[in-house]
């Protein structure tokens, strides 16, 4: 469990380091005030970049049990877990509604 953390904080400093480069890569590419030379130098450096700079590779998982099918965005923490974390009295401002 360990090693998924730090391999995903890992990812996540990648690509926030490279969020910016790749973000320039394609405006320079998809703007047409540039010359020809530029947009393909441009887009064959953004297409050099490997797969695992992207933020396609990131994936939210629960903070306690690393469930990431389950995940709530505004939590950080799974359904189950975020339950429990409710009815325990741990969140406050939170109830069971039922309807």
């Amino acid at each position: 469990m360990k090693k998924l953390f730090a391999k995903d904080q890992k990812n996540r400093q990648i690509v926030k380091k490279l969020e910016l480069k790749n973000f320039i890569l394609k405006q320079i590419s998809a703007n047409s005030n540039f010359s020809r030379t530029t947009q393909w130098n441009a887009l064959s450096k953004l297409s050099s970049l490997t797969k695992r700079k992207s933020k396609t590779v990131l994936s939210n998982r629960c903070v306690k049990t690393i469930n990431k099918k389950t995940f709530h965005k505004f939590t950080n923490f799974s359904r189950t877990v975020f339950l429990k974390l409710v009815k325990s009295g741990h969140i406050s401002g939170m109830r069971k509604s039922s309807w």
